[in-house]
């Protein structure tokens, strides 16, 4: 079992610059390496505070220079919103900085906001991510290669900077689509799925999803990696845990919105926090999530390993504007303590 971190970076009022949101999450990273975390994941957004990352690719070339051995992660490169030949050069490029550290997942977006503002179409974002996927797998597997599409016309092409990690770097998409996840078995990729704050059924539905493509393909669901993105959070001091819950929540609010095209916004830029019908209660969080003594988190935790089987879980332990000194021990503490219980727990501790 795997244990990697989650960067969102989000900014959730005008009392966090954005520059000190960007290096507390470089900060993240750095001490995620040395408490024992495999992988740092990084994700992409666009036009307002829910995350202030722009780039993934990005990241993973500034963070490569500051770490050495943790993996480094796109969570996601939303494919529709890029020119996939640029795309194909940055991926090389970012693999050659990180050392071969590249992981690479790509998924088809769901933020009507952000679509809008790039002239793109999200009716059509299944289908031009299938596309732009293909012209990936096409780029980093050959040479010189060629597109005739729908949506992109590539002459002959070849990519001068390629990839350390071959054919490809572990490539992961974002889906809890029947059809993407057969593609996923089919193709040899990896899946990144999500209960965001729902409870152990979701999680079986999600099995359920990911044991029907794989059957469907003719494979056996652990022919993919599975990586859950999980709120998680351990702490005996109830106040920390429900700012945690409620910075959980405000970033949820803001998802829901940007989905539904909402701005809700004064300036065009910060978004207005406005509660929902999916507004889950704390008592509820905290019934779903792996939230609370550190007994109780490794417990929780096993007991969602045991329902969706995961290889990896990405916790997700920033959020909003929670105190970074309080984040930096939270990721101590999850190196030092519930990394290891857990690992004892399914019997991979070391010899």
């Amino acid at each position: 079992m795997e244990f990697s971190t989650f960067i969102l970076a989000a900014q959730r009022s005008y009392h966090q610059s954005p520059d000190s949101v960007i290096r507390n999450s470089i900060e993240q990273v750095i001490l995620s390496e040395q408490a024992g975390f495999s992988t740092a994941w990084f994700a992409e957004h666009h036009f307002n505070n829910y995350s202030l990352v722009p780039s993934p690719l990005l990241m993973v070339s500034h963070c490569a220079g500051l770490t050495s051995s943790i993996r480094l992660g796109t969570a996601v490169c939303v494919l529709p919103l890029y020119q996939p030949q640029r795309l194909l050069a940055e991926i090389g490029f970012a693999d050659v900085v990180a050392n071969g550290r590249l992981e690479l997942g790509v998924g088809s977006g769901y933020q009507q906001f952000e679509f809008d503002r790039f002239g793109v179409d999200i009716d059509e974002a299944p289908a031009v991510f299938s596309e732009y996927l293909d012209i990936l797998l096409k780029g980093l597997k050959q040479k010189i290669f060629s597109h005739s599409g729908h949506y992109m016309q590539i002459p002959p092409t070849a990519i001068s900077v390629r990839t350390l990690q071959k054919p490809t770097p572990p490539i992961w998409i974002a889906t809890a689509s029947p059809k993407t996840a057969a593609r996923a078995y089919r193709e040899g990729h990896n899946l990144f799925v999500t209960a965001f704050h729902d409870g152990l059924e979701t999680l079986g539905v999600l099995r359920g999803i990911i044991e029907t493509a794989a059957a469907s393909e003719g494979k056996k669901v652990r022919d993919a990696k599975i990586s859950l993105l999980r709120c998680c959070y351990a702490s005996d001091d109830s106040a920390e845990i429900n700012s945690y819950l409620d910075n959980a929540r405000f970033q949820r609010r803001l998802s829901e919105a940007l989905h539904q095209r909402r701005q809700q916004s004064q300036d065009g830029y910060l978004l207005e926090e406005t509660p929902t019908h999916q507004d889950l209660s704390f008592d509820t969080m905290r019934k779903n999530l792996p939230i609370g003594s550190i007994n109780r988190v490794i417990d929780r935790l096993l007991e969602e390993i045991d329902v969706l089987k995961p290889d990896q879980i990405a916790i997700q332990t920033q959020l909003g504007d929670l105190d970074q000194k309080t984040m930096l021990r939270q990721i101590e503490l999850w190196g030092d303590r519930i990394i290891p219980a857990v690992q004892k727990s399914l019997g991979q501790a070391d010899a």
